[in-house]
């Protein structure tokens, strides 16, 4: 019997967006993998290391109960935003109404997709850095959203040029996507940089969501929140994630912290999309929240302060530039004016050093001349793809 022809055509929003790059570019690397090329990713911030044996034992604790296997409330359980709450209470010295001020998130790719849908209209404006997390960009396309990029420059520390930003038309914008400590350059947030960001915000009528998942990674200085900044609750929305500072990735835990009245707005486009996290990780997540300092110092500064070194070490090898100021699991670096493409640099890595760097133009136009490299592997993997890279690279 012949096959007919399928003639249902998708959505026209999928002519907007390509396959997210890692999606693509992972399935290139599991056949290279299968042919026996042992490829070694240093390309994804996925933490490599497990959460606090506290945060388990609870998660294991309550799975056994017969009783917690329900559905559970889309507003997060009372445990679990208390404990939000105390975090950043604890680390920023924020205070927020654990009640009406927090939501929990399946982690900040969901909350960009809620938030962007409880505030935006099809044809609004949106601002997003360039670089930045492609999925600002993505996600905007998909919901019929303007795209209007502002320029992070290296010159300028990778922070927004507020003379820039006051030459555009902003008629029409509606959001302002922010991200510091920045992904993908490393640049670091400060009191001042939110002082500004927050003003603009309030000038413009704009409303601010300020992605905040590195503060703690490489960081032993003050920990930083837009929210600290007065009045910048009103018209700012700040995620934050455990993915990064808790080793929590792929346990999908993540909360937006704001006024209540856009908490309820976000809520309502939520609660008809998805349903509460399963209880007991709720619990452990509310555990892992009292993660001690010695615990974060350890995880999230002296294991990556180790891995940077050798990170910084195969930049030099690839002679490229970088920041060494930078913060945040990844170290971004420049490539050499005699490089005309970088995925000339990243696809020689590849396919004959057999290690997975990352092509800095899917962050955008401004990270075309740009590699990053992710701290998220183990020490002696980072060792040993510094060793192949410098065979290549440095052959007699």
């Amino acid at each position: 019997m012949e096959d007919k022809q399928c003639k249902i055509q998708p959505a026209e929003r999928l002519s907007l967006v390509s396959e997210y790059y890692f999606s693509r570019k992972l399935k290139e690397v599991a056949k290279l993998n299968a042919e026996g090329k042992d490829i070694i990713s240093l390309a994804i911030g996925s933490p490599d290391m497990p959460p606090s044996a506290e945060t388990i034992d609870v998660l294991c604790e309550h799975a056994h109960r017969p009783d917690a296997h329900g559905y559970q409330p889309t507003v997060g359980i009372p445990e679990l935003r208390k404990a939000m709450a105390n975090f950043y209470q604890r680390w920023y010295g924020v205070t927020l109404d654990p009640d009406t001020e927090i939501q929990p998130l399946i982690g900040s790719k969901e909350g960009i997709l809620h938030v962007t849908l409880a505030l935006c209209n099809p044809g609004d404006k949106v601002l997003v850095p360039n670089p930045g997390y492609p999925t600002y960009t993505s996600l905007s396309k998909i919901l019929g959203q303007q795209i209007v990029n502002y320029d992070l420059l290296e010159s300028n520390g990778w922070q927004p040029d507020f003379e820039q930003l006051e030459a555009m038309d902003l008629t029409g914008v509606k959001l302002m996507w922010t991200n510091y400590p920045n992904m993908p350059t490393g640049g670091r947030a400060t009191r001042e940089l939110y002082e500004k960001i927050v003003a603009f915000a309030q000038k413009h009528n704009i409303v601010v969501v300020n992605d905040n998942p590195y503060s703690f990674i490489l960081n032993r200085d003050e920990h930083l929140s837009i929210l600290q900044v007065p009045g910048a609750k009103e018209c700012c929305i700040e995620f934050n994630s455990m993915s990064k500072s808790h080793n929590m990735p792929g346990w999908r835990v993540g909360m937006l912290a704001t006024n209540s009245t856009f908490v309820q707005w976000i809520l309502k486009i939520k609660s008809n999309i998805d349903s509460g996290t399963f209880r007991p990780l709720q619990l452990a997540a509310a555990q892992a929240y009292e993660n001690s300092e010695a615990w974060h110092t350890h995880a999230n500064i002296e294991t990556y302060a180790t891995r940077r070194k050798i990170a910084e070490d195969i930049m030099t090898t690839l002679s490229c530039t970088f920041d060494p100021k930078q913060q945040g699991m990844f170290l971004w670096g420049r490539i050499p004016d005699s490089i005309a493409d970088v995925e000339d640099l990243t696809e020689k890595v590849l396919h004959e050093a057999r290690v997975f760097i990352t092509p800095g133009f899917i962050f955008g136009s401004n990270g075309k001349r740009y590699i990053r490299i992710s701290l998220c592997a183990k020490d002696e993997n980072m060792k040993i793809a510094l060793q192949r890279i410098d065979e290549v690279f440095n052959k007699k």
